[in-house]
């Protein structure tokens, strides 16, 4: 498993069972489930979202699947939302050694008529650099084959000073050229608070025809670089938007691991040239990083403003144990040309967290609308989807996720972590857990 310096998604999955939190006013509630993970063959526990390619949706579990006994590897999975029908296109560690990969927590990208994505762990391993993470190998960049679900290796990092590690996130596709981050690796002999011996990470683009590999910036460990970044990028008039977890000019978000609270970057995929734009846990008040601190989600841009969450900060904690009274998350707005940063809403507002806490996910714009998901608090503990306006702040829950967990009946699932999409007015997305066995779903909202 990764080497994380949080337990982001235990916690989650812990709460949502745990807790069982008194009902708050909704605006609506048309959310419905497509498929409930089973753990083996079909996957569990999916971390990234779903993607739609002609009417059908696919996408990847980080565990589940035909391999690796009862946790499994992982898969990647095609769900037509019209009958429901989910199959599974392909289990990871179907090679010798994991060499096509496995725990696939990134989601996938269509492009060139195949769907790209990314496994956390396995690969070649020609140095044993990525042993640190328990993964044996430092991950690798696959292709699928949606109609026969061949799988192809097409890149496999290679760590420590000259390459990338353990990549989290999905990549994405401009013109052609497929772009990405690892959490660590690069060629800097870096650190990073003890957590990524192998390096503090790096961005780097990829020819999905030839599989070269481009490294264009190596995160470093020191205050004026962020680093460990969790986030997939998006691409915006030919520059680079991205996050780091950690990182950045300022501490005190109190993750006793290195430097830093997280970043806002920008990259010139051209020139290589990064800049950090906004370093977070800048705004201190009563005791929190009321900016917002640990971002791991992907940005979105709105008529030139960038919009996304981070994990904790905020200054509202009400009655939930998890947030450990450093905020419980935000929503914020950034302005790339002066890198001003507001807060447009901090979550657990509400009493007991019922407006959510915790979000993991990055949001989308649907008609000047945001939409997303935390992944926990809610009526049920088990997170929630909410709605937000970005020039008033005002946020409405949408839906609570967790309903039953007590009695192991979470028919819903709980704890989102991953970006919703929009089809044609409907919002698809997965949880990590819940469901009728308890490893995840795939639902359907309709706002």
């Amino acid at each position: 498993m990764k080497p994380v310096f949080i337990s982001r998604c235990l916690g989650a999955v812990l709460s949502a069972s745990a807790l069982q939190l008194p009902a708050a006013a909704m605006a609506s509630d048309n959310e419905w489930v497509l498929h409930s993970f089973s753990g083996n063959p079909d996957g569990a526990g999916p971390q990234a979202g779903v993607i739609d390619v002609k009417g059908m949706l696919y996408g990847t579990t980080a565990n589940g699947g035909a391999n690796c006994g009862s946790s499994g590897c992982g898969t990647v999975f095609s769900l037509d939302p019209k009958t429901d029908a989910e199959k599974v296109l392909y289990s990871f560690c179907s090679q010798q050694d994991c060499a096509d990969g496995w725990e696939p927590e990134a989601g996938l990208v269509d492009a060139n008529n195949a769907l790209y994505g990314m496994a956390y762990s396995g690969g070649a391993d020609k140095d044993k650099a990525c042993v640190f993470a328990g993964s044996d190998a430092c991950g690798v960049v696959f292709s699928i084959d949606p109609a026969t679900g061949a799988e192809t290796v097409v890149h496999s990092f290679e760590g420590y000073r000259s390459d990338g590690a353990n990549p989290w996130t999905s990549l994405i596709d401009v013109n052609g050229t497929l772009y990405g981050t690892t959490t660590a690796g690069g060629d800097r002999d870096q650190n990073c608070g003890g957590y990524f011996p192998a390096g503090c990470g790096m961005l780097f683009a990829l020819d999905p025809n030839t599989g070269v590999e481009t490294a264009l910036h190596s995160f470093q460990d020191n205050t004026k670089d962020g680093y460990a970044p969790y986030a997939s990028l998006i691409d915006t008039n030919g520059t680079l938007y991205g996050t780091t977890s950690v990182g950045g000019a300022n501490t005190g978000c109190g993750n006793g691991v290195g430097n830093g609270c997280g970043t806002v970057f920008a990259l010139d995929p051209k020139a290589g040239a990064e800049s950090v734009l906004y370093s977070f846990c800048s705004q201190f008040k009563k005791d929190v990083c009321a900016d917002g601190t640990w971002p791991f989600a992907s940005l979105v841009e709105v008529n030139g403003m960038l919009y996304g969450t981070t994990w904790y900060g905020g200054v509202n904690d009400h009655g939930i144990s998890t947030c450990e009274d450093q905020g419980c998350g935000t929503v914020f707005a950034l302005d790339p040309t002066k890198g001003t940063e507001t807060v447009l809403y901090a979550f657990c507002t509400q009493k007991k967290c019922a407006d959510g806490a915790l979000p993991e996910a990055g949001l989308i714009d649907v008609k000047g609308t945001l939409y997303g998901t935390s992944t926990e608090g809610g009526t049920f503990g088990g997170g929630t989807l909410f709605s937000l306006d970005p020039t008033t702040g005002k946020m409405t829950t949408l839906h609570a996720f967790g309903k039953g967990c007590q009695k192991n009946k979470c028919s819903d699932g709980y704890a989102p972590t991953s970006n919703l999409i929009d089809v044609a007015g409907t919002l698809y997305g997965t949880t990590s857990g819940g469901g009728t066995y308890m490893a995840g779903t795939v639902f359907a909202f309709k706002p």
